[in-house]
């Protein structure tokens, strides 16, 4: 891609990285093509940078900082300052006429630092510090308004409207303030008046139908009790109606003395459900419902409320009422459940319909309206002093940033950790650089493997907390790493953490490694079938002790011993020709061997020992080869979320630097002797002199010297 801009490019990890070193380096990194990027996104989370920071340029709120909303906070910071070079230099601080004042944006925001140092008492500093924005939230929560659009009762000394205010967030919800208190803001407060303003006209024009408030001030409690017993009611005239309609139907309705029978054996009460199962009274032909006798007990309540509260005041003192009444009732009703299903789901109901005529005939409503449109009046000032906070945070990290992500500047060159680096592993006498932060574990392991890096998974315990890490070994071996072992974790911030591991992802750590593999499963191999057949001869010593105690505790008449079988000539004598078959066949292949060593001049023996070596551990050694030219950091990262753009290979020698063998100091003293050291026999050391001189000697017989 061809560009104006003139790019600097080191060669680290087998790929092309960009160098950054200007403020027009970072201002030109739009124009640079993303293919040369090391990263495209990384997590806020779970890597050692500012995360406040991550947050600000996280402008879609994913968790995840991607190339564009780095690129667009490098333009926003380096639109508001004179010289972007500062953001290369960092720092905590940033002098005030550092900042481009040229825009509308830089000269709120210049006058918003200013505002904040003279809120401070440094009205003479010129000079900005993150420090001073430590408490930046409070500093905008305490002003009487801080342009989020939210007014709580608090916030308002008239008590009349800051009682308002409680009652709003009572109805219709709140809104949390930046302060921290709960309050209304206009879509409440809005919703709060549409739904009284509704509620009022709804119930005025109950008030001018006189059908539906037909008792005035008492209907709605006359409507709760008619509704209360209106379907047992009609019930009960529908019964008297089958009765009239066939006397056979009479006693069933009215329940067969086999239901009594059931009740009878239990204890009764009028609150028995079974009893309010049963008719209100007796059913009979065309009969009126008896309202003071004769009723069942369990609603007998009710209907003397029904008798006292609607029937008495519209009909008249009765005992009885009949089909034609009631019917007369239901219709009274009808026009009151009309208005009521009219009436709009709020939840302002429950101030009272003359508490809301009073909000609304009150000056209350402009009142709320103008704190809500007075508070967001300092929006723009509120948001400068955040811009303030957010400038200061990205003139230190920026350059930071793109030195871990645009390329890998940081981990390559060593001179200092990467921001995915978050501390150092010492365990097997060794110490690991490269140390990542993992959440799930078995997730991380099944793309990880791809890197062919030796991961060690850890769980880390300080206290009550607790985190896991995947440290990569390159460098030693894995001889001692295993599953169950404890070493301890340094973070960042030199912290100490309880270290176990627990999974290891097994892949070659070294050349070395790979050399004396073949030679330790051999041994590995033979040790173990020594020790299993140690196991099984002890084994079988212990199982016969055991028989015989047994048997010796047995009848003391013991039955006559078996006579001895006769010895099996043939038997054996295969046997011993196998032995010696094995036995001639190694030795044959020792023959040869020591044969072919003879037949070769004397210069020529060091040469096939050393072939013998590589034809052993050559297949090792080329795999491992070419495994470790392939390990990748790019799974790693990749697994815990980020997106890396390049193949970015840890090489050997690269591999070697990020795992430190444990060394002594320069310059310190060391003494051989070992008062504790195993005591060494010195009968191997005369039977090496004398194979040595058998040797010699049979060369020289066969003119190996001569030739």
């Amino acid at each position: 891609m061809t560009t104006s801009h003139k790019w600097n490019f080191f060669r680290a990890g087998g790929f092309d990285q960009v160098q950054l070193d200007t403020g027009a380096d970072l201002l030109a990194l739009k124009d640079l093509n993303q293919k040369l990027w090391v990263a495209l996104s990384c997590p806020t989370r779970g890597i050692e940078f500012d995360t406040r920071t991550l947050d600000m340029i996280d402008s879609d709120k994913d968790a995840h900082v991607r190339a564009n909303e780095v690129l667009a906070a490098i333009a926003w910071a380096g639109g508001l300052l004179k010289h972007p070079d500062l953001l290369i230099q960092g720092g905590d601080s940033l002098a005030l006429d550092a900042i481009d004042d040229s825009s509308e944006e830089g000269r709120q925001l210049h006058a918003s630092a200013s505002h904040i140092l003279k809120s401070l008492g440094k009205s003479d500093a010129g000079v900005i510090t993150l420090s001073d924005m430590a408490d930046i939230e409070k500093f905008v929560a305490n002003q009487e308004f801080n342009g989020d659009g939210v007014i709580s009762a608090k916030q308002v000394a008239d008590a009349d409207l800051s009682g308002l205010i409680e009652l709003i967030i009572q109805c219709s919800g709140s809104q949390l303030d930046m302060s921290g208190e709960a309050g209304i803001n206009e879509e409440i407060a809005e919703k709060f008046f549409a739904e009284t303003n509704a509620y009022v006209d709804w119930y005025a024009k109950g008030e001018q139908d006189e059908a539906a408030l037909f008792m005035g001030g008492e209907t709605a409690a006359a409507a709760a009790v008619f509704h209360a017993v209106a379907e047992k009611v009609s019930d009960y005239f529908t019964r008297c109606q089958l009765a009239a309609y066939d006397l056979r139907a009479a006693l069933p309705l009215s329940r067969s003395a086999e239901d009594y029978q059931q009740l009878a054996a239990q204890c009764l009460s009028a609150q028995s459900p079974d009893v309010a199962n049963f008719p209100l009274a007796t059913v009979e032909a065309n009969k009126s419902l008896p309202l003071v006798c004769g009723i069942n007990p369990a609603w007998q309540a009710k209907l003397d409320s029904l008798r006292e509260q609607v029937i008495v005041p519209l009909l008249g003192a009765k005992d009885t009422l009949s089909a034609s009444e009631w019917v007369a009732l239901c219709e009274k009703f009808a026009a009151f459940d009309a208005w009521q299903a009219a009436k709009p789901a709020t939840g302002v109901e429950q101030l009272g319909i003359a508490q809301l005529r009073e909000i609304l005939a009150s000056e209350h409503q402009a009142d709320i309206a103008a704190l809500i449109a007075q508070d967001k009046m300092v929006e723009a000032e509120v948001k400068a002093i955040h811009a303030v906070d957010r400038l200061l945070h990205y003139n230190r990290d920026l350059y930071k940033l793109v030195n871990n992500f645009v390329s890998f500047r940081n981990f390559y060159t060593g001179r200092e950790k990467a921001i995915f680096q978050v501390g150092t592993l010492y365990l097997d006498g060794r110490s690991c650089d490269l140390v990542v932060k993992v959440e799930e574990i078995a997730k991380h392991a099944a793309f990880a493997i791809s890197s062919g890096v030796c991961l060690v998974y850890c769980e880390c315990v300080r206290g009550k907390e607790k985190m896991n890490i995947a440290a990569a070994f390159t460098s030693g071996d894995s001889d001692y790493l295993l599953v169950g072992r404890n070493g301890v974790f340094y973070d960042r911030n030199g912290l100490d953490w309880d270290a176990n591991i627990v999974r290891i992802i097994d892949n070659p750590i070294s050349i070395r490694q790979a050399f004396w593999m073949p030679y330790k499963k051999l041994v590995k191999m033979i040790s173990e079938g020594l020790q299993k057949l140690a196991a099984s001869k002890a084994n079988a010593a212990e199982d016969s002790m055991l028989k015989a105690v047994e048997q010796g505790g047995k009848s003391a008449v013991t039955p006559p011993a078996e006579p001895p079988k006769p010895f099996d000539v043939g038997k054996f004598a295969g046997i011993f020709a196998a032995i010696g078959l094995a036995i001639g066949a190694i030795g044959g292949i020792l023959a040869s061997v020591v044969s072919g060593l003879i037949s070769l001049k004397f210069w020529q023996i060091p040469l096939a020992m050393i072939g013998l070596l590589m034809l052993i551990s050559g297949p090792s050694i080329a795999l491992a080869w070419f495994k470790l030219k392939k390990r990748s950091l790019a799974p790693i990262l990749d697994a815990n979320g980020w997106a890396i753009n390049a193949r970015a290979r840890i090489n050997i020698p690269f591999g070697t630097s990020l795992t430190s063998l444990a060394d002594l100091p320069e310059g310190a003293k060391r003494s051989l002797y070992d008062p504790f050291a195993d005591k060494k026999p010195v009968w191997p050391y005369y039977a090496a002199i004398a194979l040595l001189i058998c040797t010699l000697a049979g060369l020289w017989y066969f003119g190996a010297f001569g030739q």
